[in-house]
């Protein structure tokens, strides 16, 4: 590695869409560099995509490091990829990438041109100043169109035709042009070899046997360090790079990207951007990142609550790789005890439940997602993500003011023709500040921007189904944290018998408090066994039954064993039935099972 000075270093990452082919493009870079063989049959398929949910969802959840190896011209030269995900919901994943490079190449499909995460990507390493190389993929199918999306690129960012490369990262034509670009267009990184030690810690995750082992883009590596953020001190048992897997080497120099096991036990002392030194020669700290922020909460409890400190333990192992999830704890009477989970989106939920199952062998219930508000009270204002929490916004002598709740600021990129269905999708889901652009009017099938304001609360359940389903397919969407808006609120409980279930609790908006409400209780009704006794199903705000369902009782035959007699004889048994019916209606209790709220929670809408 002392063979590796800055110059000959590039540090890069490759932002795209979903969908757009990063991980095949970081395939084909890491076969022609021969840091991967190339399969006599068939392809090396997502190399980088570790993750079993990866695998299995075909998408990227977890950026991921290579280092490559390079001859060009009369130079060797380490290039340190980092392939990132598309989906705008680990887009905190793409920032911490992109802290660590100095260039990024810019990732568009040629079949399915600009989309709205292309936007939020670009417009996110532009401000860190770092150098793009635009990359057109996917040129060999049928349906590309590698001008007309060119003329895009130029028109949406302003990148000149000409300095865009054409390639098909599937068959390797064109990636030749790739490297070189990347060789001769990103600038080195800088670094000192005199200089303190000086580490810059952006990725982690948990070894069994290692404890914590840390990715970090290092200046200089030391025996001994310790954490600016902590003050703790380690020595340094292993460090190296990652090619694609771990390999160990004696030093990293200034400018590398690579890792480092030091004996981390606990998984809270490793904070993602904090910066690592030599003993006894403490140096300033690198700029950090910007905390990544919640966006959607649930509640996750086990199915067995014996398993709970199993679980609880699994959930902090598994946010030592993942950062940006919030960790609370919280109870329920219905579920026992269980942990609040801030996320990012709904689908970084639904990946971060599939992670626990598969890495950690966890049965888990996922109580419906929210969203936090902010209730205004005369003397203070409080952040609200457990709906039990929400206070009744039908009592008028309640001390608060108003409540908030967080919107977003929302891009869709359209074909004109199903323009019309979007307009409509966003004024259904409350959307506000409509505005519309032609975003090229090149070809056929011209293409438009259109951005709104929308409640993060409708996009968190199935706005994104019912986009791709209304524009068959072919609308992108993206969104941006807009702040908090006052909004007419409530919260919804649902009772049982007269009981309220906390765990089903439900904020909802009074415009369509109806809809909601009658909809969960005749899911209730389908999935709650029928008891001994009458069951009363409830959904109320406030004092005020929104919807109800009645569930009707098992009852045996009590006058099968009468022959004829008077029709008296009957209505005595009748009646005295009808009387313990009751009487069992008053002491009844009935408890939802587990089964029940799997098939409640597994459609949130």
């Amino acid at each position: 590695m002392e063979d590796f000075g800055c110059d000959v270093i590039r540090n890069f990452s490759i932002i795209a869409h979903i969908d757009h082919g990063k991980s095949t493009l970081a395939d084909r870079l890491l076969e022609l560099t021969g840091t991967i063989e190339k399969k006599a049959k068939g392809v090396n398929k997502q190399v980088l995509d570790k993750l079993k949910v990866e695998r299995e969802r075909g998408i990227t959840v977890k950026a991921q490091t290579a280092s490559m190896f390079h001859s060009f011209g009369d130079k060797k030269y380490l290039l340190n990829l980092i392939d990132t995900p598309g989906h705008v919901d680990f887009a905190w994943e793409v920032s911490r990438s992109l802290a660590a490079c100095q260039g990024a190449l810019l990732l568009v499909d040629a079949s399915q041109g600009v989309q709205a995460q292309s936007l939020s990507v670009f417009h996110a390493a532009q401000e860190r100043g770092l150098t793009i190389i635009p990359v057109l993929n996917k040129i060999d199918l049928p349906a590309a169109q590698p001008d007309v999306v060119a003329a895009q690129m130029q028109s949406t960012f302003g990148i000149d035709p000409k300095d865009v490369i054409k390639i098909s990262a599937k068959s390797g034509k064109g990636v030749e042009e790739v490297l070189r670009a990347i060789v001769e267009r990103i600038p080195p990184p800088s670094g000192d070899v005199e200089a303190p030690l000086k580490a810059f810690l952006f990725d982690s995750s948990y070894d069994r046997y290692r404890g914590v082992i840390s990715l970090s883009l290092t200046e200089k590596a030391g025996d001994k360090i310790a954490s600016c953020f902590t003050g703790k001190k380690y020595d340094i048992t292993d460090l190296g790079i990652m090619y694609p897997e771990e390999v160990s080497t004696s030093s990293l120099r200034p400018g590398q990207v690579g890792f480092i096991a030091c004996n981390m036990k606990e998984s809270s002392e490793a904070h993602i951007g904090d910066t690592l030194h030599r003993v006894g020669a403490p140096v300033e700290s690198m700029p950090g990142f910007k905390p990544a922020k919640a966006m959607v909460y649930a509640g996750i409890f086990p199915l067995d609550s014996k398993d709970f400190p199993k679980l609880e333990e699994s959930i902090k192992r598994l946010t030592l790789t993942d950062r940006s999830v919030e960790i609370s704890r919280e109870s329920s009477t219905a579920l026992g005890q269980g942990c609040r989970l801030g996320f990012l989106g709904t689908l970084h939920m639904d990946v971060f439940r599939q992670r626990l199952e598969d890495e950690y062998d966890a049965n888990v219930i996922i109580t419906a997602p929210t969203v936090p508000y902010k209730v205004v009270y005369r003397d203070r204002t409080v952040m609200v993500s457990n709906p039990t929490d929400f206070p009744d916004t039908t009592n008028t002598g309640a001390k608060f003011k108003e409540v908030l709740e967080p919107v977003v600021k929302a891009s869709i990129i359209v074909p004109q023709e199903y323009f019309g269905d979007m307009m409509d999708l966003c004024f259904s889901h409350r959307g506000e500040e409509l505005e519309h652009r032609y975003l090229d009017t090149s070809g056929p099938s011209s293409r438009m921007i259109l951005t709104c304001v929308l409640p993060l609360s409708e996009i968190v359940t199935d706005f994104f189904d019912k986009l791709k389903g209304r524009s068959s397919g072919f609308a992108s969407f993206d969104y941006e944290d807009a702040g908090y808006r006052p909004s007419n609120l409530a919260k919804m409980l649902f009772l049982l018998n007269g009981k309220p279930i906390d765990a089903l609790a439900l904020i909802v908006h009074r415009s369509n408090e109806q809809e909601v409400g009658r909809a969960w209780v005749q899911k209730l009704h389908k999935v709650i066994p029928r008891q001994l006794f009458e069951v009363p199903i409830q959904a109320t705000i406030g004092k005020k039954v929104i919807a109800r369902e009645t569930l009707s009782a098992m009852r045996a035959d009590v006058t099968a064993g009468l022959y004829g007699g008077h029709y008296e004889r009957k209505l005595k048994h009748l009646n005295n039935q009808k009387e313990g019916k009751r009487q069992m209606k008053r002491v009844g209790v009935v408890d939802l099972p587990q089964e029940a709220f799997f098939d409640i929670l597994r459609n949130k809408s």
